[in-house]
């Protein structure tokens, strides 16, 4: 099962976003999800960022988030950072992965 959240940030924002997700977000779900991916794009108007946390199974999901798989848990500092606060994520089940799918 893969879990998809999204944000976006002002391009003047997106570094110091970036570090702060990664120690206040990022880190605690690599201890609970099997794996996790993150993504950024950066235009003129924004910085979007995507993580991808890969789950055994949705009731998995649902114990780190404390019942909803598709609730979230905002960190303290989002709405510092981000544009708006995400409502939801995706939740997808994964049909199938070929090659290496991991980053560096």
């Amino acid at each position: 099962m893969a879990r998809i959240w999204r944000g976006r940030t002002l391009p003047d924002k997106a570094d110091a976003y970036e570090r702060y997700n990664y120690e206040a977000g990022i880190k605690p779900l690599i201890e609970k999800a099997l794996g996790v991916q993150t993504f950024r794009e950066d235009t003129p108007t924004h910085s979007e960022f995507v993580t991808m946390s890969y789950w055994e199974s949705v009731e998995a999901m649902a114990a780190f988030t404390g019942g909803d798989p598709q609730s979230i848990h905002h960190l303290d500092r989002d709405k510092e950072f981000l544009i708006e606060l995400p409502k939801g994520v995706q939740v997808l089940r994964i049909l199938s992965s070929h090659g290496m799918v991991g980053g560096s």
